[in-house]
C-alpha cells in the first residue's frame, strides 16, 4: 500500500514538472521562433563576407549609416583641430589656376579616422580618399563605423546588397581646406559617397561647426534634415543666383552677366559641398565650375542631387563617372541644379575652357 502511494505522489512530481517544463520549453522555442523571423527578414541587409572575412555583398543600408558616422567622425576631428589652432598647414603645391593647394593636421587625421573606420567596418571595399596617409600610420585605435543609424532606419524602407566589386567609396576628408586655414569655417564639410557602377548612389555631407548632416540614397529617400519644395525652383525674380567658387569668381561673373542678363547675382563661395547644398537648400539656383576638379569633391553632393531628381553633370552635359579610382580628375566642368537644368545648361556652357 505504501509503495503505491509513493509512486503516486512521484508520478504526481514528475507531471508537475513535466508541466512547468512544458510552459518554459514552450516560451523558449516562442523566443527561437521570433528571431528567426527577424533574422530572415533582415537576411537580405546584411553583408555578406567569404572564408578570408573579406565582404562579398554589401547592404547599402547598412554602408550609407557606415558613411554617416565616418563623416560625422572626421568632422570631428576638423572641428576639434581648427578650434584648437593646431593646423600644421603644409603646402601640396599649386592648383592648375597657380592657386595654393594646402593641406592641414585637419585634412590628415580626418582622413585617417574615416578611412580606417570604414575600412574596418567594410573589409574588401574600395576606399578612395583626397588624402593620403604618411608612414608607419597606427590604425589600431580606430573603430569600425557603426552600422546601424536611427534616422536611416525611420525613411528607408528596403535594402539592396551589391557585389563588392561593384561598389567604390569616395571621402572627402575635410572639403574647403582654403577656407578652413583662413577660418572661414561655414564653407567646411566632410563628405562620403557610394558609387554602385560609377552611378553615385549613396551621398553624405556633413557640415562640422553647424553640427548638420545631409544624406540622400538615390532611387530611396533623403534625411529628413532636407527641407526641400517646389518652389524653390528657377531663377528667383526672373534673376538667377550663380554659385561658383571664389577663386574664378571673376572669371564666371563676367559669362554670367552675359547668359542671363546684368542682373544676374553670383555667389563666391569655397568648397563643393558647400556649393551643391546651397543649390539643395535654394539658395543658388545652379552652380557652376569651369576649371579642373576631384571627384571626391562631387560625388556626395551628385548622389543627394541623384535622390532628389536634381542634375549634375559636365558642361558638355555628360554624367560623370566615379567607377574608376585612377580617373579621378573631372575636367569638363560643372553644373548642379535642383530643377531647370537643361535651361541653365546651354547658357553656361561658353564657360567651359578648351
Amino acid at each position: 500500500m505504501e509503495s503505491k502511494e509513493t509512486d503516486a505522489k512521484f508520478l504526481k512530481m514528475n507531471l508537475g514538472a513535466t508541466v512547468r517544463l512544458n510552459k518554459f520549453g514552450l516560451a523558449l522555442i516562442g523566443g527561437m521562433i521570433f528571431f528567426i523571423v527577424v533574422l530572415y527578414r533582415n537576411s537580405g541587409s546584411s553583408s555578406q563576407s567569404n572564408y578570408e572575412g573579406r565582404l562579398t555583398t554589401v547592404s547599402l543600408k547598412r554602408l550609407l549609416s557606415g558613411a554617416i558616422d565616418a563623416a560625422e567622425r572626421g568632422g570631428k576631428i576638423v572641428y576639434n583641430v581648427r578650434v584648437q589652432a593646431t593646423l600644421n598647414e603644409q603646402s601640396k603645391g599649386k592648383t592648375k589656376e597657380g592657386a595654393n593647394d594646402p593641406v592641414t593636421d585637419g585634412d590628415l587625421k580626418s582622413h585617417l579616422a574615416m578611412f580606417y573606420a570604414l575600412s574596418k567596418a567594410f573589409p574588401g571595399v574600395e576606399i578612395i580618399s583626397e588624402e593620403h596617409d604618411k608612414s608607419n600610420v597606427d590604425a589600431s585605435t580606430v573603430s569600425p563605423t557603426e552600422t546601424f543609424n536611427v534616422e536611416v532606419e525611420r525613411t528607408i524602407v528596403d535594402d539592396e546588397s551589391i557585389p563588392v566589386e561593384d561598389i567604390r567609396v569616395w571621402i572627402d576628408p575635410l572639403d574647403a581646406t582654403q577656407e578652413y586655414t583662413e577660418n572661414l569655417r561655414q564653407y567646411v564639410t566632410t563628405m562620403v559617397c557610394v558609387a554602385v557602377k560609377g552611378y553615385p548612389t549613396l551621398g553624405v555631407i556633413h557640415k562640422p561647426f553647424e553640427n548638420f548632416t545631409a544624406w540622400g540614397w538615390a532611387g530611396k529617400g533623403v534625411s529628413p534634415k532636407l527641407r526641400v519644395t517646389k518652389d524653390q525652383g528657377g531663377p528667383k525674380d526672373d534673376i538667377a543666383h550663380i554659385i561658383v567658387s571664389r577663386s574664378h569668381a571673376g572669371d564666371v561673373k563676367d559669362v554670367a552677366l552675359k547668359a542671363f542678363g546684368e542682373n544676374t547675382v553670383v555667389i563666391p563661395a569655397g568648397g563643393a559641398g558647400f556649393k551643391t547644398l546651397a543649390v539643395i537648400q535654394g539658395d543658388a539656383d545652379a552652380y557652376a565650375h569651369v576649371t579642373l576638379i576631384k571627384k571626391w569633391d562631387l560625388c556626395a553632393g551628385n548622389a543627394i542631387l541623384n535622390a532628389l531628381g536634381g542634375k549634375m553633370t559636365t558642361l558638355k552635359g555628360t554624367d560623370i563617372d566615379y567607377g574608376n579610382r585612377d580617373e579621378y580628375k573631372n575636367q569638363g566642368g560643372v553644373l548642379a541644379t535642383l530643377y531647370q537644368h537643361d535651361f541653365y545648361l546651354p547658357k553656361l556652357q561658353v564657360l567651359q575652357k578648351s
